[in-house]
């Protein structure tokens, strides 16, 4: 999950109250503000609870969307660059990471010394490729810049192997590659038409800025571009990157270098420092173009290709005219007005480079171990709810459902922040090189994921950072994750009744549960291995499920005739109706869930139901929301809302939902998964 300003009444659409309640008359722990009492419940719940704010928030001119989700990621900067500005300016020990974090902070946030290096740091790097006289010394030099994160015609990883997830293996995937998906090259409709134009102008002015002539520029991004639309013809769309089978092509290095000679395998896994004798080529046509393409693209094209993905790479460490260069483009795709404060952009930028470091200052800070502990009791009762719902499926079989019940309970719980903390020990920062720091945190970075290849999994590794607004379920670890940055109104509120955590918080837990039985997710068993455990009758019954998933999600639309992508954001929504379903079912185990007792005139369901719809309070551009649509497998916010409760009874009993509401399913249309 993952940005917001209109501070305070952007974020807080909960109003603590100070009385606590005395008896159980229509007094609040906490109040709810925005209900549009002119609309029917029925008819459009996510306008009902959140048309007022929606209709009068307005969008900072510096981001894409304002509300919860990933946009209270914006204010989670401002406190990161709080923390920042205060450890910047303080006198740190030596390699403490009060030093790093916040000399690196000083150093992005010397814009004097930044721009007038110019594009001098990168210098070296366009040398380098001026050096360059074959595919051989090509692949080189891609290999030496992927040791710094600069990925450019292969995407190199290292993580779990699909068959033995206790094992971390090497994987690459589609890439090469500059706008944000295949369709974008091959899309005629206006929008996409003016997203490519944009591109092209960026990739010009990038050599511009490097001295070239506008005639020579324009070329080389005609020539780039092409080079890049015969790449993206390779690539798999987002639907079929869901296939995780597919996805999946473990082969000896000797047997993949025989077959693609050009990419030279051994060679450039050796350069790498990567010594393994096996990887997992996730989409093999790619490299199969690509390896066609080496010998049939001119060296000099190429090397026109690496100046240009070079540049792109480091646009935004290098002088204001290539970070202006950068944010046109982007305003394009994403609708964003202006830039980012600088401030926010170098929060965002530590907390990438050394997020476990910046996480630590944030934790002791921000996030009470008080949180932590009743985030646990709720996790433990979501688990226990969903047991039961797995108890009473009617489409499934005894066997399965055990099967399933054992996945359930072997679900680890990570909560807040790591156990242990990573270590930055060998990235070097200085106050007055933001890009060499960037460098080094990337090499840093690039050495950490090195170090695991055909190394045990390590389960308390963390994929996020501790300030981030989001939640996640590992399939290969079987976790759910939980950081501290979402521990927080209006998700999560240790004085707030159980109706709203459930709602809230509660929806997240169980959504992120049911990744663990959606359609990627139920591929995967107790261990994290893609391994069959379902009978073939029950599993042919639960694809027809989560088809139904899709073809309701097919039919809305956003904003207007734009359709969401059912097939592309089925396990999201199976996960949203789940959720819903799970923490609805783990509510009624609390005092006020068994209660009839209102608030605010709201009973406890109601309340509950609220709250579900509270944590979607979003707004978006348009320009920002077609990115979302096209890109995003989550659905966007409305229908995080609408779909799931279309599909709950409990909701139509709580808000007497009656056949003439617009939201209504007749029962037996309802979709019941889990």
């Amino acid at each position: 999950m993952k940005k917001l300003p209109l501070l305070i009444t952007a974020v807080l659409f909960f109003t603590a109250c100070t009385n606590k309640p005395e008896n159980n008359s229509e007094t609040s722990f906490v109040a709810i503000q925005g209900i549009d009492s002119t609309l029917k419940p029925g008819d459009n719940f996510f306008r009902y609870v959140n048309g007022k704010w929606y209709d009068t928030a307005q969008i900072p001119p510096s981001q894409a969307g304002v509300g919860t989700y990933m946009f209270m990621n914006y204010p989670q900067r401002m406190r990161l660059q709080n923390i920042l500005d205060s450890v910047s300016k303080a006198t740190n020990t030596a390699g403490s990471i009060e030093q790093k974090v916040g000399d690196f902070y000083a150093s992005g946030m010397d814009t004097a010394t930044v721009n007038k290096r110019g594009y001098d740091p990168v210098k070296p790097t366009l040398s380098a490729i001026g050096n360059i006289t074959d595919v051989p010394s090509l692949m080189k030099f891609v290999a030496a810049e992927t040791r710094v994160n600069n990925t450019s015609i292969i995407a190199f990883g290292v993580g779990p192997d699909n068959k033995n997830s206790s094992m971390n293996i090497a994987h690459v995937s589609q890439t090469g590659i500059g706008l944000p998906e295949r369709d974008y090259y091959f899309n005629t409709d206006p929008q996409s038409i003016a997203i490519q134009q944009a591109y092209k102008k960026y990739l010009a002015t990038l050599f511009q800025l490097t001295g070239k002539d506008a005639a020579v520029a324009n070329k080389n991004a005609a020539l780039v571009y092409s080079i890049d639309k015969q790449l993206a013809a390779s690539h798999r769309t987002n639907i079929e990157l869901r296939d995780i089978n597919a996805n999946y092509n473990k082969v000896a290095v000797a047997e993949i270098a025989k077959k693609q000679p050009n990419i030279g395998w051994a060679t450039f896994l050796d350069n790498l420092g990567a010594k393994t004798d096996s990887i997992d080529v996730s989409q093999p046509a790619y490299y199969e173009k690509l390896n066609t393409l080496l010998k049939s693209v001119a060296i000099n094209d190429w090397k026109v290709y690496l100046e240009a993905y070079s540049l792109n790479n480091y646009a935004s460490v290098l002088s204001k005219p290539f970070v202006d260069a950068a944010f046109e483009f982007n305003k394009v795709v994403s609708g964003q007005a202006i830039q980012k404060s600088r401030g926010e952009i170098m929060a965002s930028v530590v907390d990438q480079s050394l997020g476990e470091a910046l996480g630590q200052l944030y934790v002791k800070r921000y996030f009470s171990e008080n949180a932590k502990k009743r985030m646990f009791e709720l996790v433990n009762n979501l688990q226990k709810a969903f047991e039961t719902r797995i108890n009473n499926l009617e489409w499934m079989s005894d066997s399965t459902k055990q099967k399933a019940k054992e996945k359930l309970f072997a679900i680890t719980k990570k909560i807040g922040y790591p156990d242990k903390w990573k270590d930055y020990s060998k990235v070097n920062i200085a106050r007055s090189t933001y890009f060499e720091n960037t460098v080094s945190a990337n090499a840093n970075s690039y050495q950490y994921q090195l170090a695991k290849l055909n190394k045990p999994v390590d389960k308390t590794e963390w994929f996020t950072t501790p300030p981030t607004v989001t939640a996640y379920y590992n399939p290969f670890a079987n976790e759910v994750v939980f950081p501290a940055g979402i521990l927080q109104t209006p998700y999560f509120d240790d004085a707030a009744d159980d109706a709203l955590n459930y709602g809230g918080i509660g929806m997240v837990i169980g959504h992120e549960m049911t990744h663990a039985f959606d359609d990627q997710g139920a591929q995967f068993d107790k261990n994290g291995n893609v391994q069959n455990w379902w009978t073939k009758d029950d599993y042919a019954k639960f694809k027809a499920k989560t088809q139904q998933i899709i073809d309701l999600y097919s039919s809305f639309t956003v904003p207007d005739t734009l359709h969401i992508k059912g097939a592309m954001t089925v396990g999201e929504n199976t996960a949203d109706v789940g959720g819903v379903a799970i923490a609805y079912d783990a509510f009624k185990l609390t005092k006020q869930g068994q209660d009839t007792a209102t608030i605010d005139g709201f009973t406890p369901d109601q309340r509950f139901f609220l709250s579900v719809a509270l944590i979607w309070r979003v707004k978006m551009k348009d320009e920002f929301l077609r990115l979302w649509i096209n890109n995003n497998p989550h659905s966007p916010p409305m229908w995080r809302v609408n779909g799931p409760l279309m599909n709950s009874t409990h909701f139509y009993d709580a808000f007497h939902i009656q056949p003439t509401d617009k939201m209504y399913l007749a029962d037996s249309a309802r979709i019941k998964i889990w």
